[in-house]
């Protein structure tokens, strides 16, 4: 990483959370520039219909500390595994 790089990453760092995912996600978007327009069209649908499954009751959701706490001991416990 150069140190333009390196600089830019530090200052990126001590930006809010909501800054840093925002900056990420324009990141990310900009190395997808060729978007194919049925996997645009697939997400779009996609999207829509998880957010009918919240609407309706269906899907339920998990508090952020639950499901960190969640995955985190799943890690764990897959590192004793080896």
């Amino acid at each position: 990483m150069t140190n333009q790089a390196l600089e830019i990453l530090q200052k990126a760092l001590a930006l809010s959370d909501e800054e840093r995912a925002s900056i990420a996600g324009s990141l990310l978007e900009s190395l997808d520039a060729s978007t194919d327009e049925g996997v645009a069209e697939a997400w779009a649908a996609e999207i829509d219909r998880r957010i009918d499954e919240l609407d309706s009751g269906k899907a339920k959701t998990v508090p952020w500390e639950e499901l960190r706490a969640r995955t985190l001991s799943r890690l764990s416990n897959a590192k004793q595994g080896r």
